[in-house]
């Protein structure tokens, strides 16, 4: 077994949120992957084959498959750099084709994904209230100014903004309890948000849905959080950045990039680090 272990979204050469990446000539049987990405122990591991003109990926976390993950796509897109020289790659998923571009400089690679579509809509308050309370908060913690929400990016996401950054330090839940909640309402992750400035958002996101209690950068929630910010005509100027992990001591960074097209793909980037070498085949 060949896994090559980066962090995606690092802040320098800190942080970032760790990714398995299998890249080979034919991806193994499911329960083979999910077998593998237990074994790693990563949020989640991404498995890549050439396909086409691109390449074939799926996304597991220990627990379950999700249908997309950023930072994985990003550590993907590290990796295929590294092995076949910069550039775009079509990446085709279960339920959507996206690229990836990965990019060197020196010693370290930058990666940007372009998400599936996004779209967003409002939450009931029975919900936002069953979220508050799992998370111990109020509505008055709550910015009134970026209502709840659903928001997608490629995959389901809540997005809580909460009016203060000790707020969002006091981020407490129960593990099993978020499951059983984010899985019933189809959600990959829960992102509570701070509002530092128009355009600069401190975040966490809670996973639960695939056994992970937090992870350190999530980029499929970032793009789902940015197209929301669109969506209510946030004044975003075209870019957002996104400080995550800070309250795990893995400080993250990631830069999203919004156009104005209703819907339309986020551009979700940053940089990455190899935590450990993997020997992959050379393929496509």
């Amino acid at each position: 077994m060949n896994i090559l272990k980066i962090a995606a979204f690092a802040d320098g050469d800190q942080g970032g949120n760790p990714a398995g990446v299998m890249i080979t000539g034919q991806l193994p049987e499911v329960a083979e992957m999910q077998r593998i990405a237990a074994e790693v122990g990563y949020s989640e591991t991404a498995f890549a084959m050439p396909e086409g003109n691109g390449w074939r990926v799926r996304y597991f976390s220990p627990e379950s498959e999700v249908p997309f993950c950023g930072h994985a796509t990003i550590a993907l897109g590290a990796a295929l750099a590294r092995q076949q020289g910069d550039g775009i790659f079509p990446l085709h998923l279960n339920q959507a084709d996206i690229t990836v571009e990965g990019i060197s400089d020196g010693e370290s690679i930058s990666a940007a994904l372009q998400s599936p579509p996004t779209r967003s809509e409002p939450i009931s308050d029975a919900l936002l209230d069953e979220v508050l309370e799992l998370f111990g908060y109020s509505r008055a913690d709550l910015d009134t100014g970026l209502p709840p929400a659903r928001a997608h990016g490629g995959a389901d996401h809540l997005v809580i903004t909460l009016a203060s950054r000790q707020a969002l330090a006091a981020l407490r839940y129960d593990l099993d309890a978020g499951r059983k909640l984010m899985r019933r309402e189809g959600l990959v992750t829960i992102l509570f948000a701070y509002a530092e400035s128009a355009r600069v958002f401190h975040t966490r996101n809670p996973f639960a849905s695939g056994g992970v209690y937090e992870d350190p950068a999530t980029g499929a929630a970032t793009a789902a959080f940015a197209g929301y910010l669109r969506d209510i005509d946030w004044p975003h100027q075209g870019s957002i950045e996104v400080i995550q992990g800070e309250d795990m001591g893995m400080r993250s960074r990631l830069q999203a990039g919004i156009c104005a097209a209703a819907g339309s793909s986020i551009r979700v980037s940053g940089l990455t680090r190899i935590i450990a070498e993997g020997a992959s085949e050379k393929s496509g």
